[in-house]
């Protein structure tokens, strides 16, 4: 079936908004393409027993939105040049002079910076010559299993019957995991607010996405149950530790009720624990649950340092094969200089230490939050590094983040991770962990008093 031109009967109210979705999730399928002509207003509002005013409302939209361009005297076309993917972030050059508290990153201070020149120094004196010479990623890797179960270990994994992968972050394993349970038209689905790349990742991968109905621990039962039996899921890809944009935290119970749905229909699942150990009370990870079916990654980006990009893959033994070839022709192998620094701080407990003060740092960092949101509805994680805030009062999501730009701040917008067009509650991601304690307390009183304010209409045209 077609995505483009949508059928009346899958355009619900309000249409304008159902029929400027039905556009943009055409050109993320290649059904329109950059430059493609669009009917007119009257030709599409009789094709679909629209009024023209409705149509106009939803190419307007698509306009302020830069999917789609009107020219005078000629027509409206598909935007060429548009991003295949919406970041949450701001780009970088783009800050100037605010509070960035749009992208999701760990703590960072002088501390660090002296542990990787210190690592980098003893490397110097003490640099093995495998790390330069090796060319086989058996060869070149091997010796970093011990450490690497280590970790694993105090990420709360088994790894019996799992097999382990060591990757160059979360975003390789990512994709590894992906091309090894899928293949192209198969469906994916997961948080209906999901990982801002995988929409983009599974398009160019040639998979189908979906966003599956969540609540405050996350992914709803009775709604992967659904989609399972509306059509073939291959996979179900989660962040159910506080990583999600929502900062849910997913009980041990609805982990499990997940898993026994996924045996049941066959389906795989592909778990992102990222931020590994920094929740030290969370539920044991799903991988444990269902080691014949999933596929789970971590790495020290987050919860050790933004430079360390190393991580970890877990696959299933059967799968040790297929991930492997897979990550070979991706990305060959895991940089052995990052498996070195990475093995030896696990080893001789750098590792160990640095995520201690990254707890410690994020506890205080949530505690001021809360601090400051008093009074406020926000949903947080133990130790997280973001926060999540539904739209207050009479904000909508774009307003809000408009006005708080305006007022020197920046947060990542709801919008940006969407996996669906249905998701009932809006709000903003805001991240705590990339400035300073004093800058980060600026921003969140800004934020604090822009949620218990009232919108002003006549900023929103600046």
């Amino acid at each position: 079936m077609t995505i483009w031109p949508p059928r009346p009967e899958d355009l619900p109210r309000p249409a304008y908004k159902s029929l400027a979705n039905a556009l943009v999730r055409a050109t993320e399928a290649g059904e329109l393409n950059s430059g493609d002509r669009l009917p007119t207003h009257r030709k599409l509002a009789n094709q679909l027993g629209l009024s023209v005013q409705t149509v106009s409302r939803a190419y307007d939209e698509l306009i302020r939105r830069g999917i789609i361009t009107g020219e005078v005297g000629r027509g409206t076309f598909v935007r060429a040049g548009r991003s295949d993917t919406k970041t949450p972030y701001v780009p970088d050059g783009h800050n100037g002079d605010f509070i960035d508290l749009s992208i999701l990153m760990p703590v960072f201070d002088p501390e660090h910076l002296a542990e990787m020149q210190a690592a980098l120094k003893g490397l110097s004196e003490d640099l093995p010559s495998s790390i330069m010479s090796a060319f086989r990623p058996s060869t070149a890797l091997r010796r970093y299993n011990g450490s690497g179960a280590k970790w694993l270990d105090l990420c709360g994994i088994d790894m019996a019957g799992r097999s382990l992968l060591m990757t160059n972050g979360n975003t390789s394993a990512m994709t590894v995991a992906l091309m090894t349970v899928a293949g192209s038209g198969d469906r994916i689905v997961t948080e209906d607010l999901g990982h801002h790349t995988l929409k983009a990742l599974t398009r160019y991968l040639g998979l189908k996405v979906q966003g599956l109905e969540t609540d405050r621990e996350g992914v709803k039962p009775d709604a992967f149950a659904a989609a399972c039996a509306r059509s073939n899921v291959k996979a179900l890809y989660v962040m159910p530790s506080g990583l999600n944009p929502r900062a849910a935290m997913m009980s041990a119970k609805r982990r499990a009720e997940l898993v026994s749905l996924a045996r049941q229909h066959d389906v795989f699942i592909i778990e992102n624990d990222a931020w590994g150990p920094l929740q030290p009370h969370r539920p044991a990870p799903i991988a444990n649950l269902a080691p014949e079916r999933t596929f789970y990654f971590t790495s020290l980006t987050k919860c050790i340092m933004p430079g360390l990009r190393f991580g970890y893959l877990t696959v299933p033994d059967a799968f040790e094969s297929a991930a492997a070839n897979r990550y070979l022709v991706t990305n060959w192998m895991a940089t052995p200089l990052m498996a070195e620094i990475a093995s030896r701080w696990i080893e001789d407990g750098t590792a160990r230490m640095l995520l201690e003060r990254q707890k410690a740092a994020l506890e205080r960092r949530n505690r001021l939050a809360a601090e400051v949101l008093d009074g406020l509805d926000f949903q947080s994680s133990e130790n997280g590094m973001h926060i999540w805030m539904p739209t207050p009062g009479a904000w909508t999501e774009e307003e809000f983040v408009a006005h708080a730009r305006l007022n020197g701040v920046a947060v990542a917008p709801g919008s940006a991770f969407d996996m669906s067009d249905t998701v009932k509650d809006r709000g903003v991601r805001i991240c705590l962990g990339g400035d300073t304690p004093e800058t980060l307390r600026r921003g969140l009183t800004i934020l604090s008093r822009l949620s218990r304010s009232q919108p002003e209409p006549a900023l929103l045209t600046l």
